[in-house]
């Protein structure tokens, strides 16, 4: 087959392509306008102009057809407002705020119904919000706690994936703060109301909010997000376990996990703070200013000397690790073999992360054995640069040499072919 008919041959594929995508979402198209035509709960609504507030067409029920009688039952074939918001025929109404949690599980904790429409999706939903804190308040009566819509909206639900969802991750920390953060709302229940300020200035909310990084934590990755509640002080590393597990491993397996258990106090929040959770530095352990440990430990004790040694193995691995970076920088810059050096900055930089790490274990040896080999390596990239560095400047001596002998060369012989030139004249 030519090249042309090749390349005409993939035209008209694309072009069969667009037509099937454009018919399929011109029949959804029609379709759903025929969905709203029919519905007479939407159309009575439409023409009086009395549609709930913050209705979108785009809610995800209303995308599956999933309409009013969906949620408050009814008969919306009927034009007839007595026949239609009839008791007889099921109506519903408006539900009151204790009973929004079983309203939304007459389909969302029913496996067999959900299945049709999303068969992936979750149905503990309800059982799981009656064991948060949000649920246990609503069953003693308290009905200004968050309820489903409160979170997800009531008629211009999205999906969690969808960035226009008030469950969206980047979307989640400004959802929990239209309650937690508004002071008046939250007088009576005697908790703070400046998680998100202090979330939003951390190293978790800078990465979500400002660097759009869905992966960093936002408020339901720590408390859940139907179970609701705050961590207590056994699960509190467990918490913090999910994303950096080799720090709560560590930090379980020694005597200062138990005796904090025992004090009642949350491992990873005593050093690291909870929701103010700050971008960690080296300065953090030592003996300096800025020393965590310092705020528990005096000098003379083990925990002042064991924090003085580990500070000072892991910096002077930084310096190294600095120093290669320079001269790796160097070498390239002369255009020499880095290859190789970049592999050992690239292993002691590995060596650096572990050892940092392993300061979860307080344990010196460990530490000073994870150090120990990041220096090995490191030192040998320091060996390796400076051997590529001296092999370019013995390549510019001996091109400066071999330059004279050549110009001295250039000399001798036009001295030579005027000597000759002139014998013949």
């Amino acid at each position: 087959m030519s090249y042309v008919k090749l390349k005409a041959k993939k035209f008209w594929l694309m072009i069969g392509l667009i037509a099937v995508i454009v018919i399929l979402n011109l029949s959804n198209s029609i379709a759903q306008n025929n969905f709203k035509e029919e519905d007479q709960c939407v159309v009575c609504h439409e023409e009086n102009e009395i549609m709930p507030e913050g209705f979108q067409e785009y809610d995800v029920h209303f995308q599956k057809g999933i309409s009013c009688i969906g949620c408050h039952g009814g008969d919306p074939t009927s034009d007839d407002e007595d026949i239609a918001m009839s008791l007889e025929n099921g109506f519903t109404g408006t539900p009151e705020q204790r009973e929004i949690p079983g309203f939304c599980g007459k389909c969302h904790s029913h496996p067999e119904y959900i299945r049709n429409y999303h068969p992936g999706m979750a149905t503990d939903q309800e059982s799981q919000y009656y064991t948060s804190v949000h649920g246990a308040l609503l069953n003693e009566g308290d009905e200004n706690v968050a309820t489903c819509v409160s979170c997800h909206t009531a008629h211009s639900i999205l999906p969690a994936s969808d960035p226009r969802s008030t469950v969206y991750a980047i979307n989640v920390p400004q959802t929990c703060k239209t309650c937690h953060s508004n002071s008046n709302y939250m007088e009576d229940y005697k908790i703070p109301v400046d998680q998100f300020d202090l979330y939003s200035v951390s190293v978790h909310g800078k990465a979500l909010l400002e660097n759009k990084d869905v992966g960093s934590p936002a408020c339901n990755d720590c408390h859940g997000n139907h179970g609701a509640t705050p961590p207590g002080i056994s699960s509190i590393s467990f918490v913090c376990g999910n994303c950096h597990v080799n720090n709560m491993n560590y930090f379980r397996n020694t005597q200062m996990a138990a005796a904090f258990e025992e004090l009642e106090i949350h491992g990873c929040e005593q050093c690291h703070n909870y929701h103010d959770v700050q971008k960690t530095n080296d300065e953090m352990i030592g003996i300096g200013d800025d020393s965590v440990c310092m705020e528990c430990h005096d000098e003379g004790e083990d925990g002042y000397d064991a924090s003085k040694f580990i500070h000072q193995a892991i910096v002077e691995l930084v310096g190294l690790n600095d120093s290669a970076n320079s001269k790796l920088t160097e070498v390239k810059i002369k255009g020499m073999n880095d290859i190789d050096i970049g592999f050992m900055l690239q292993e002691s930089n590995q060596k650096l992360i572990e050892a940092r790490t392993l300061v979860h274990t307080f344990d010196t040896s460990k530490v000073k054995e994870k150090t120990g080999e990041g220096k090995e390596t490191v030192l040998n990239a320091l060996n390796l640069a400076d051997e590529e560095l001296d092999e370019y400047y013995s390549r510019r001596k001996g091109f400066a040499i071999a330059t004279v002998v050549f110009i001295l060369f250039a000399v001798a012989l036009f001295l030579k072919i005027r000597d000759i030139e002139k014998k013949k004249a």
